[in-house]
């Protein structure tokens, strides 16, 4: 295992297998269907962020990839909104739960629109479960 601290001296661990496995910080997807829904997730992802803005230890995120599997690329949902009790807040490019002491998100918000199929919410909805999300 090797540790590598960043500008703001969040502290992230990494095996030499990473090295191996490229997890992009996109999945191409657009960030909202709809200037709705696109206002409605700033507005809970900047809320939330203000609400623990002085809690070094709380990181919120709009739209980031989130990793749950070391080693599988494949695995991986961009939440609307997460909220990680327990993980210093900064940028990044994307959550590798591995690289964060393993902390899965507590929380994650998805907003509900049109385009948003029931079977798609469903099948966010049991990524979250599957993956331990409160």
């Amino acid at each position: 295992m090797k540790t590598k601290q960043v500008q703001d001296m969040t502290t992230f661990t990494y095996s030499s297998a990473d090295a191996e496995i490229f997890y992009p910080d996109s999945d191409g997807q657009p960030m909202a269907d709809n200037t709705k829904q696109f206002r409605l997730i700033v507005m809970i992802q900047g809320g939330i962020d203000a609400l623990f803005k002085d809690d070094p230890n709380v990181f919120v995120a709009g739209d980031l990839l989130w990793y749950p599997v070391q080693g599988d690329n494949t695995i991986r949902l961009a939440p609307d909104v997460i909220v990680v009790f327990g993980r210093p807040n900064g940028d990044r490019g994307s959550y590798q739960q591995w690289r964060e002491d393993n902390i899965i998100p507590q929380v994650v918000f998805e907003v509900l629109t049109p385009g948003n199929a029931p079977k798609e919410m469903l099948r966010k909805l049991a990524f979250y479960d599957r993956y331990g999300v409160e």
